[in-house]
């Protein structure tokens, strides 16, 4: 089904978040790990803008999404700040107190957070300590290891299985921006944690 996507907003501060309504998939990961393009591949469309330049996401950047021929909309995707790259890891950490921390602690419509890693480098302190912030809080997550068709079968196998046992078990989906491999388990995911929070703030 075609997903056709909206611009939100992009907030630099916890008091510029819109109102919580639907359910909301976070995307997560070291700068320059390709957020964008996942994001990109997921809707079709080129609504995230992606930059060989490191660090560019500076804000949370809200996106709508709704199905061709439903005319009301379902998710949210954010987009956040990249993490990691030496030279604006220290201005990007110091704003995660202002607007990153609070949207993964407080924010009741977060249903899903995606932590995106590259399967192609070893595992990385910086997204074992986003993933040690994460467990504590009972946020859903799921570990998306990217740029999944450099490697072959074997290759991918074994990477694969290091990142499962760095991260103690988590669930870890090979993923390819280029290739599409992996966007339909990705898809089922992120409905089953959306309808999840659905449910779940209903109740």
């Amino acid at each position: 089904m075609r997903v056709l996507t909206r611009f939100v907003l992009a907030a630099t501060d916890a008091r510029q978040f819109p109102l919580a309504g639907l359910p909301e998939i976070a995307f997560l990961g070291r700068s320059n790990v390709g957020k964008s393009s996942v994001i990109n591949s997921l809707v079709g469309n080129r609504v995230a803008r992606t930059s060989s330049t490191p660090g560019r996401t500076r804000s949370i950047n809200f996106f709508e999404l709704r199905w061709a021929g439903n005319p009301r909309p379902e998710l949210i995707f954010t987009d956040l700040p990249g993490y990691g790259y030496a030279r604006v890891s220290r201005e990007i950490s110091e704003g995660w107190s202002g607007f990153v921390e609070p949207y993964l602690r407080e924010r009741p419509c977060l249903a899903l957070s995606l932590v995106l890693v590259d399967v192609n480098v070893p595992p990385q302190q910086s997204d074992k300590q986003l993933v040690e912030f994460l467990q504590p809080l009972g946020r859903q997550f799921l570990i998306v290891a990217t740029k999944s068709d450099r490697l072959s079968g074997n290759q991918l196998q074994s990477s694969l299985q290091t990142l499962q046992d760095e991260y103690g078990g988590a669930r870890v989906l090979p993923y390819s921006a280029r290739s599409g491999s992996g966007r339909e388990e990705l898809w089922k995911e992120i409905r089953w944690a959306a309808e999840s929070n659905r449910q779940l703030r209903r109740a």
